[in-house]
């Protein structure tokens, strides 16, 4: 059962990097890309961590994917109301990718990992 924590972990993980790198679209983020990238994994991973712990509460593959995404989205919120130095927020795009990060780690701790079949 804690399998399903590692996967929400590792994936939330590497999710995380890509979330971060989104960050690339927007020129004015370039000189703060490594902190971005080190944030949204981090992010990711207790996304991942929270939704691997539902998934083994709950067995149901929309619940799953909407404790995900709430999940996703509230850790998002709470970094896009931090706002930059000069005060400006950035909500659509720090929400849009941690809420989808969010929704794909709660579909896949729901569906992974498959119980191994005892009889081989």
């Amino acid at each position: 059962m804690r399998n399903k924590m590692v996967i929400g972990l590792l994936l939330g993980g590497v999710l995380g990097i890509f979330d971060g790198l989104s960050a690339l679209l927007y020129p004015e983020a370039a000189s703060q890309i490594v902190s971005i990238v080190i944030g949204s994994t981090f992010k990711g991973m207790i996304t991942g961590v929270l939704a691997g712990v539902f998934a083994r509460k709950v067995n149901s593959l929309p619940l799953g994917i909407v404790a995900g995404l709430a999940v996703g989205l509230l850790l998002s919120f709470a970094v896009a109301a931090m706002g930059d130095a000069n005060g400006k927020h950035y909500y659509f795009e720090i929400m849009l990718p941690g809420s989808i990060l969010g929704a794909i780690v709660g579909f896949a701790t729901q569906k992974l990992p498959k119980v191994a079949d005892s009889r081989l």
